[in-house]
C-alpha cells in the first residue's frame, strides 16, 4: 500500500512543479504578477523525515517557499510557515498545503491521516 501512495504521492509532486511553472510563466504577461503572502500550518508530520520531505516538496513547487520552520514541543505540534506567491487567499493555500500533508503521510505512514486537529472550522 505505501508504494502505491509513494508514486502516487511522485506524482502529485510533479504535476505540482508543472502546473506551478505553468502559473509563474503565465503570471510574467500580468499586472498583478503575485500577491505573496505567508501562511502558517501547525503540521501533523511527527518524525525528522516527514518535516524534511514535506518542507522540500513546498519548497520544489514553482511559487512557494518554506521560510521557517518551528519545533514543536510535548504538547505542540511544529509549525512551518510558508511564503506563497500566486494563492487567492490564505483559505485556498492552507487547503492546498493540508492536502500536500495529508498525502505524503499517507505515503509515509501507510494509511490516510485523522483531520487536522489544530484548526477551527477547516483555518485557523
Amino acid at each position: 500500500m505505501r508504494l502505491i501512495h509513494g508514486i502516487s504521492y511522485v506524482g502529485f509532486i510533479v504535476r505540482a512543479i508543472i502546473t506551478g511553472s505553468a502559473t509563474v510563466i503565465a503570471r510574467l504577461f500580468r499586472s498583478d504578477y503575485a500577491e505573496p503572502m505567508i501562511v502558517e500550518l501547525p503540521m501533523r508530520c511527527a518524525t525528522d523525515l516527514e518535516v524534511t520531505v514535506f518542507a522540500s516538496s513546498i519548497t520544489i513547487t514553482p511559487g512557494t517557499l518554506v521560510a521557517a520552520i518551528a519545533a514543536g514541543t510535548s504538547t505542540t505540534p511544529p509549525v512551518v510557515f510558508v511564503h506563497a506567491l500566486f494563492e487567492e487567499s490564505e483559505a485556498s493555500a492552507l487547503d492546498g498545503l493540508i492536502d500536500m500533508e495529508s498525502r505524503l503521510l499517507s505515503m509515509t505512514r501507510g494509511r490516510a491521516p485523522g483531520p487536522h486537529t489544530d484548526l477551527q472550522g477547516g483555518h485557523p
